[in-house]
C-alpha cells in the first residue's frame, strides 16, 4: 500500500465510524470524557444513558485489559449531554499508535470540541497519596513514539502542530473552580508517559523526578497529541493510584491500582460533574 493509499484508508475508516456513531446517537455531544483504568463506574452517573458497545462501531479497537469495559455511553451529566468512553486501548496491548488514537480521531471528526482525558497513574511527587486527583498541566512523552509519525493527512490537521499548551489553560481554571465548589481537592502536576506494560524501576522513577515529573502512566499522551492536532481542547486528570516504584516498601500490582482507582470514583465523578456544569 502506498503512503497516500494508507492515509486515505485511515481517513475512510474514521469516517465510517463517525457515520455509525451518528446513526446510533443522532447528534454527537461536543464534550467527551475518556475513563481510565478502574474509573469506568463514572459512566453510571449519567442520566438517560444510551450504551454503544465498541464492537458495534466499525474499526473501533476493543480493550483487552481489566478495568476497561469497552463501551461508549451518552447521557446527561450536570444538565449537559456528554459522551463517555468507558475504556481505551494502549500501546502495550500491541496496538499501533493509530489504533490507540482512533477513538480520538473519530470524536473530533464527529464534532467533539472538548475532550476530558482521565487515567490511573503512579505518584512520583512525594506529597501525593493514593486517591489524589492531579490536573495535568503538561506532559513528558517517553513512550518511544508519537502518533503523528508517518504521512500527514491535512484533513486531520497540520504537519507540525504546536504543543505549547496541550492542556487548555481555560479548562484547568475551570477544574480549579469546580474543585472549590464541589469540595473535591485537586493537585496540579506534570504527567510522564511510558509505554509499559512493566511498571517502572526505582532508578527510572528517580530519573523521572529529576526531569520534573509528578506522576507516571501508560496512556493519555497519544490521545492528547491527536486531539490538539485536530484543534480539540483538552483537559486531563490523573487519579494517583499508588506511590511509584521504590517510594514505598510494597510490590506494585494491577489489582491494587484498579482498587485504588475504584475507591476514588465517587470523588472523581463529583469533580467531573462540577467541571461539565461549567462548560
Amino acid at each position: 500500500m502506498t503512503p497516500n493509499a494508507a492515509v486515505d484508508d485511515r481517513f475512510q475508516q474514521v469516517e465510517q465510524a463517525v457515520d455509525a456513531l451518528r446513526q446510533r446517537l443522532g447528534a454527537v455531544p461536543d464534550v467527551a470524557i475518556v475513563l481510565g483504568s478502574g474509573l469506568g463506574g463514572v459512566a453510571d452517573r449519567l442520566h438517560a444513558p444510551v450504551v454503544v458497545p465498541y464492537e458495534t462501531l466499525p474499526g473501533w479497537p476493543r480493550p483487552s485489559v481489566a478495568g476497561h469495559a469497552g463501551r461508549l455511553v451518552t447521557g446527561d451529566m450536570a444538565g449537559r449531554r456528554v459522551l463517555v468512553l468507558s475504556g481505551r486501548v494502549h500501546l502495550y496491548e500491541g496496538r499501533s499508535p493509530s489504533e490507540v488514537t482512533f477513538a480520538t480521531r473519530v470524536l473530533a471528526r464527529a464534532g467533539v470540541r472538548c475532550l476530558i482525558l482521565t487515567n490511573a497513574a503512579g505518584g512520583i511527587n512525594e506529597a501525593f497519596r493514593a486517591g489524589t486527583l492531579m490536573v495535568i498541566d503538561d506532559h513528558i512523552n517517553l513512550m518511544g513514539t508519537n502518533p503523528l509519525v508517518g504521512p500527514n493527512d491535512v484533513r486531520f490537521g497540520t504537519r507540525f502542530p504546536d504543543m505549547t499548551e496541550v492542556y487548555s489553560r481555560r479548562l484547568r481554571v475551570i477544574a480549579d473552580e469546580a474543585s472549590r465548589t464541589s469540595g473535591v481537592p485537586v493537585a496540579h502536576g506534570i504527567y510522564l508517559a511510558v509505554s509499559g506494560p512493566s511498571y517502572e524501576t526505582p532508578a527510572e522513577i528517580r530519573a523521572f523526578r529529576t526531569l520534573g515529573a509528578d506522576a507516571v502512566g501508560m496512556s493519555t499522551v497519544p490521545e492528547a497529541i491527536i486531539a490538539r492536532h485536530m484543534e480539540v481542547e483538552v483537559l486531563a486528570i490523573s487519579c494517583i493510584a499508588n506511590a511509584a516504584a521504590g517510594m514505598e516498601a510494597v510490590i506494585l500490582s494491577e489489582q491494587d491500582v484498579l482498587d485504588a482507582a475504584t475507591r476514588a470514583q465517587g470523588a472523581f465523578g463529583q469533580l467531573l460533574e462540577a467541571i461539565v456544569a461549567r462548560l
